[in-house]
């Protein structure tokens, strides 16, 4: 009764809200969050969310990018962001990264910022929630504000940081974006502040630019911090109003003023070409002011409007690429910030090769049909429907809501006025919105996005093409915009269901068995496939599927795996059952399911997702893709058409040359297991085979073992297991998996590869491979070794030598199907630093395999394994990984033996050991990519 009545109150206090609303209502806020401002302009944001059990993520947002930068400061926003990891007041020198990755925080992930033109943001996530910690974090976002060291002798090392991070990032596409930027911001400041900024400036900048900059933005009007997580809100409010209000507000502070992008009435056009970047695109873009004002009813019925608008436009868009004789390779359309004044409507179009013209025409005339004609009222109910199912997950899930997603509306909040949601109060507003919607209000919006005033097109070309020109982009928008033979959109679709035609034969459930290791329960269903099913409501409306069987590629003909690798996109695109994928998303619209197949190297897979309400449906798609798989030749054209228009890029792509050459240098140029991509490869795809390969990879769903886990009751799930799962047809036969390895063409290899370059860089990649046993403890050891590595290399050749801006370093072991060690390096550089710090990743290696491991780097490892397990509990998909591992590799998860106590028991000379496993008589790569001069 307890529960009817706070329910009924609930409702009754919903209903007053809805009935008492009107358009110039402020939209209500979510009142879990806790907002402060202090006497010193300091604003503060607590939310209180268990989502990780006893953890906490903290957040510094400062209202400080790269725009504020004076002509000498330019990449000083983002060098202070770095700096901020490199001495403070109470965290001298590494102090903050120390700290915290001895209680298992990893720098990177859980430990990071960002710097863009308009904000700077620091983050140390999922913290353990201790007293100690609580106050560390504080104590850290409180030293990020106002009291960052800034020695010379560190802003001198972190120079060449800063010069490998824009080394790193200037690809052919940066460089492209960078010849945009003057229409896409029309000449504003931003074409003058990219935040990664000049290397010029970076490499002399004076210290007193740096602290100039500091002094100037880094202050308390412009800073606020989020505190989310498993934490004591008065606690924690008591703590921050105390430690922050000490730190003092400025006087006569500069102005933090909002750069506005200048109107334009005539459209700006820009056309880029760059030698490393050979596919075509076109993107067609209306800017819209940004509302910074507090938002009302009218701004929600608004957002909604726009929001059906264009997701029934994008979806038209993609019907355009169903015909293997498209010009288009694909198109959409957004409405997103591009600024924080400014949102743009934008229209992002992907051209076949030498069809630049014919795509924007026709993705043009599209989108004037709906300007002309407006959309139907089947197109309406359907864009309602998803979006009332959209909300009434996110009300299911609001528990689950990560802390990211928190962070986000706070930050929004913070830097725009956007207020932070009460979803619940939102979506009985947007149902009365939904109620009184009609056809012409949504083409009205259409239209008022559509404007001919703030347009522009950035056209990216390439060499040899005939790319879009500025008279052809007009002449192509005047002719649509004028077409007197449009003809409005025709959506013939109602009625329907996912079945169809398909009858379905119930089957049985003959067993039932509890297990009391992993609190699960296997299925027999009557034929005779295994279901093992746990419910799991860590992650709120959420049911995951998968089911795997042994075989996979190495059961394929090596001729024919061309054709395996075009399966799943033969088989997603064609839809499913009697429709074709088009008509299957209508049918689907308001449905939270989908389903997935793969096939990898040892197993096939059939995988599924679903909100607790849609369970039927998920299982509904799983039985058609045993018994109902489609395949259409239309959409196999599609493909073949598609990949040979990549070909003719790719084989000029600078990425493509590197890939090709790299596998080349492995396995040679006609490794059937390996093949390169070219037009014999396309040409050896054939529509028949894909289909053969599915139904014999497929073609028996009792060899494949199901794993159901989510917030799904028994109750609920069993009569839908015998409806749908145990009505498959299947045969009394088992398959395995074979030996399908792929040696290397010698077991040291050592090469050079050089190609020309727009920014020369140094790639250097190399590689071990060993023969290992498997055990856990092994491959937790393994893991271990590539970590501390990695911690070993983030010391010494990025912050000792400034010479890259980071290694990507792993070591794993594998089951199956040979029992393997593989440890990688990889790192992007200054050429000239190459040899130098090639050694030094050597010299690091053979250190810990003689014996010197350092004992902090070792700590921090196995605090991370420990953190980051526990964690890990929190999520359904754990559940899902312990049900697998027992049914599939024997060992329960949840038993520390197989965790916990390994970890906890590993040594340093276990680490010395396997380092010496590893290297000793391996297979060796090196392979370094260079700049041909």
């Amino acid at each position: 009764m307890k529960k009817i009545t706070i329910l009924f109150t609930f409702l009754f206090s919903i209903s007053l809200l809805a009935q008492n609303t009107n358009l110039n209502d402020l939209l209500p806020e979510n009142t879990k969050v806790i907002k402060g401002v202090l006497p010193n302009g300091f604003t503060y944001y607590i939310y209180k969310t268990d989502v990780v059990k006893e953890a906490a993520s903290y957040y510094i947002i400062q209202n400080v990018g790269s725009v504020l930068e004076n002509k000498n400061q330019q990449g000083l926003a983002h060098f202070l962001e770095h700096m901020a990891f490199n001495g403070t007041d109470n965290f001298p020198d590494k102090g903050i990264t120390d700290k915290l990755e001895k209680h298992g925080a990893s720098f990177g992930r859980d430990i990071n910022a960002y710097t863009n033109f308009e904000e700077t943001v620091y983050n140390m996530n999922n913290i353990p929630a201790t007293p100690e910690l609580i106050d560390n974090c504080l104590l850290v976002l409180h030293d990020w504000a106002n009291f960052l060291s800034l020695k010379d002798e560190e802003i001198d090392l972190e120079r060449g940081v800063i010069k490998e991070e824009w080394r790193t990032r200037q690809t052919g596409y940066m460089r492209i974006y960078e010849k945009h930027m003057p229409v896409l911001f029309n000449n504003s400041i931003y074409t003058k502040r990219m935040p990664i900024g000049k290397m010029d400036v970076v490499d002399n900048f004076k210290y007193k630019a740096l602290r100039d900059f500091y002094h100037d933005w880094y202050r308390t009007d412009l800073q606020a911090i989020a505190i989310i997580g498993d934490v004591n809100v008065e606690e924690v409010k008591a703590k921050i109003e105390k430690l922050f209000s000490e730190i003092p507000a400025v006087e006569n502070p500069r102005e933090r003023f909002v750069v506005s992008i200048p109107e334009n009435d005539t459209l700006m056009f820009s056309s880029a070409m760059d030698t490393e970047v050979k596919s075509t695109s076109i993107d067609f873009g209306i800017r819209h002011s940004k509302n910074l004002e507090k938002e009302t009813v009218a701004d929600l019925k608004s957002s909604l409007l726009r929001g059906i608008a264009t997701m029934i436009l994008g979806i038209r868009l993609g019907e355009l690429n169903d015909d293997p004789d498209s010009p288009l390779l694909r198109a959409s359309v957004n409405y997103g910030s591009i600024s924080r004044s400014t949102n743009v409507f934008k229209f992002g179009i992907s051209p076949k090769v030498n069809k630049q013209q014919a795509a924007f025409e026709m993705v043009l005339k599209e989108v004037n049909r709906a300007i002309k004609f407006g959309f139907t009222q089947g197109e309406l109910d359907r864009a309602i429907t998803r979006y009332k199912n959209s909300y009434e997950n996110q009300i299911s899930k609001m528990e689950s809501i990560s802390h990211r997603n928190i962070e986000g509306m706070i930050q929004k909040n913070y830097l725009e006025n956007s207020r932070i949601r009460d979803v619940e109060k939102d979506y009985v507003i947007a149902e009365q919105i939904f109620n009184t919607l009609t056809l012409e209000e949504v083409h009205l919006k259409l239209k008022s996005l559509y404007t001919t005033k703030n347009r522009y097109i950035t056209a990216t070309g390439v060499k040899g093409e005939e790319n879009l020109t500025e008279a052809e982009a007009l002449q192509i928008i005047s002719a649509a915009e004028n077409d007197t033979t449009l003809t409005a959109y025709k959506d013939e679709f109602s009625g329907k269901t996912l079945l169809g035609n398909v009858k379905i034969k119930k089957g049985k459930i003959v067993s039932e068995k509890e297990n009391k290791e992993t609190v699960s329960t296997t299925f027999i269903l009557s034929n005779g496939i295994k279901v093992h099913y746990k419910f799991a409501n860590k992650t709120k409306n959420d049911v995951k599927l998968n089911a795997l069987s042994y075989g996979g590629r190495s059961l394929i003909e090596d001729a024919d795996l061309p054709s395996a690798s075009y399966m799943n996109g033969l088989v997603s695109g064609s839809g499913l059952g009697d429709y074709p994928r088009n008509d299957l998303s209508k049918i689907l619209a308001g449905k939270t399911a989908r389903t997935n197949l793969s096939i990898s190297n040892l197993t096939e897979s059939v995988s599924g997702s679903s909100s607790t309400k849609d369970v039927e449906t998920m299982l509904q798609m799983v039985h058609l893709r045993f018994v109902k798989p489609r395949f259409e030749k239309e959409v196999f054209d599609v493909l073949i058409a598609n990949s040979n228009n990549q070909l003719v890029r790719k084989s000029e792509s600078l990425s493509q040359k590197i890939k090709d050459s790299t596998l080349v240098t492995f396995y040679g140029k006609n490794n059937p297991k390996k093949p390169l991509f070219t037009k014999e490869y396309i040409e050896s795809v054939s529509f028949e085979t894909i289909q053969q390969i599915y139904k014999e990879r497929f073609n028996n769903a009792s060899d494949f073992e199901f794993f159901i886990v989510g917030d799904v009751s028994k109750e609920q799930l069993k009569p839908l297991l015998e409806n749908y799962i145990a009505s498959i047809p299947t045969k009394k036969q088992t398959e395995t998996y074979k030996d399908n390895s792929t040696e290397w063409l010698s077991k040291t290899i050592k090469k050079d590869l050089f190609f020309k370059m727009e920014n020369p860089k140094t790639t250097v990649s190399i590689t071990y491979k060993n023969d290992l046993e498997y055990s856990l403890k092994n491959a937790l050891v393994m893991r271990a070794f590539g970590d501390i590595l990695q911690l070993r290399y983030m010391e010494t050749l990025r912050e000792q030598e400034g010479g890259t801006y980071g290694t990507s370093t792993s070591a794993g072991l594998s089951k199956r199907p040979r029992e393997k060690g593989t440890l990688s390096v990889r790192f992007d550089c200054n050429p000239e630093k190459a040899d130098k710090l090639i050694a030094m990743v050597y010299d690091e290696l053979n250190k810990v395999a003689a014996g010197k491991v350092n004992e902090n780097d070792f700590n921090k490892t196995i605090s991370n394994f420990l953190k980051e397990r526990e964690q890990a509990k929190d999520y359904n998909q754990y559940e899902m990984s312990v049900l697998t591992n027992f049914y599939r590799e024997g060992y329960d998860m949840n038993d520390p033996a197989n965790f916990e106590n390994i970890v906890n028991s590993i040594s340093t000379s276990d680490i010395v050991d396997m380092a010496n496993k590893v290297i000793k008589d391996a297979d060796k790569a090196e392979v370094i990519i260079k700049a041909l001069d």
